[in-house]
């Protein structure tokens, strides 16, 4: 295998980073190597601190939304072109289906969230080979 693939999962919900952390890092096809935040502000500081292949980013978060962080990371020189998949429970899967799992421009996976399409989606994003 190559270069690690560095992915930040943030998301309020700590069992839910545990989740996507654990699934990408066991994963057999590609080697993600997984940092999580639990929460909107440190979210932004870890995008800072290690500069991500790719960020996952839950929207409702108590501290500070994903629509925040993602904003604050695209006004950020170090930040802007860092890939986002926004993780969301407010949308249902069939309607993400139905836009391409492009939502407002951005892309969107809808919670729950499965792990073969948790990977394909970070795979065709990062035109990683399949």
């Amino acid at each position: 295998m190559g270069k690690p693939i560095n992915i930040l999962a943030v998301d309020d919900e700590e069992s839910f980073t545990f989740f996507v952390k654990l699934n990408l890092q066991n994963d057999s096809r590609y080697e993600f190597n997984v940092t999580t935040a639990n929460g909107g502000e440190a979210g932004l500081k870890l995008a800072r601190k290690i500069k991500p292949d790719l960020i996952l980013l839950d929207i409702m978060m108590p501290d500070m939304s994903g629509t925040e962080v993602a904003e604050k990371l695209l006004e950020d020189p170090r930040t802007k072109s860092i890939p986002i998949i926004f993780m969301t429970a407010v949308v249902q899967k069939d309607e993400v289906a139905e836009e391409g799992g492009i939502m407002g421009g951005r892309e969107f996976i809808a919670k729950p969230v499965e792990k073969d399409e948790l990977i394909d989606r970070i795979a065709a994003t990062l035109n990683l080979p399949r």
